[in-house]
């Protein structure tokens, strides 16, 4: 038994992820919408492709997703890939460099960074002592 994707329950939870109130799709859409025929789009089995392509372009998601997501299939999916034992993320709290050698190298560079600084206003004093001795 193959079960019907759900093109407007589709556009309804893309629209519901994103925040995105029936009223500002509608408002996006055009003059003619609202949010009464954004409601009777949602319940639509099929919506036309060139609605499709509009909608797609104002919520910024490909076509193909209204097309063809399932959310069974997700469910399904999930449901086999991670177990009990599954973990959603990677825990790395190993330091993959010495942080002391990073603070002294960043010492280093501050010390250089002054001393260069010193080395500039020297300079500069020393062009500013030459022209009030003309």
């Amino acid at each position: 038994m193959e079960q019907k994707i759900h093109q407007g329950r589709n556009v309804k939870r893309f629209r519901e992820m994103l925040g995105i109130k029936q009223e500002a799709l509608a408002f996006d859409l055009g003059n003619e919408w609202n949010q009464k025929k954004i409601s009777m789009l949602e319940q639509k089995d099929i919506i036309e492709d060139n609605l499709l392509k509009q909608i797609s372009n104002v919520l910024r998601i490909p076509v193909e997703a209204f097309q063809n997501f399932d959310e069974e299939q997700a469910v399904n999916f999930i449901s086999n890939k991670f177990d009990n034992g599954a973990v959603g993320y990677q825990k790395n709290d190993n330091c993959t460099f010495n942080a002391i050698d990073k603070i002294i190298q960043l010492y280093d560079e501050k010390i250089a960074l002054y001393e260069r600084m010193l080395k500039e206003k020297d300079e500069m004093m020393e062009r500013l002592e030459k022209l009030i001795n003309k």
